[in-house]
């Protein structure tokens, strides 16, 4: 998976109790997201890929505040957008629940960026 000039790869997955710590490699730099399982249940739900859901998370089209201060991280996939909700427990994200509604129903048109989770280190 690759942004315009990023790769990454998810090196490791770790058992957490609410869920899987992925440890991702961002040309050299790793970062860490925690998927709840109720994240992950959706993921498969979905037939969607984690990799996937982590480039929305990284590379995002947009990303919108959503409710309870949560955030919504949209990337679009052809017809169909990923929306990755997630929140900070410290620095630590944790992407609470995934899902692939049609773009047109929740895409605003890539003009916000409410939060980013990879800073571009």
């Amino acid at each position: 998976m690759t942004d315009l000039k990023y790769s990454f790869k998810i090196i490791n997955k770790q058992f957490h109790a609410k869920g899987e710590i992925f440890h991702i490699d961002i040309n050299g730099y790793v970062a860490v997201i925690l998927y709840t399982q109720h994240a992950l249940e959706r993921i498969k739900k979905w037939v969607i890929s984690s990799e996937s859901v982590t480039e929305t998370l990284l590379f995002s089209e947009e990303v919108i505040v959503g409710h309870r201060g949560r955030f919504i991280a949209h990337k679009r996939y052809g017809n169909h957008l990923i929306r990755a909700v997630y929140e900070y427990d410290g620095d630590l994200p944790v992407v609470i629940t995934v899902y692939y509604p049609r773009t047109d129903r929740y895409f605003e048109g890539g003009i916000k960026h409410a939060d980013n989770i990879f800073k571009g280190i």
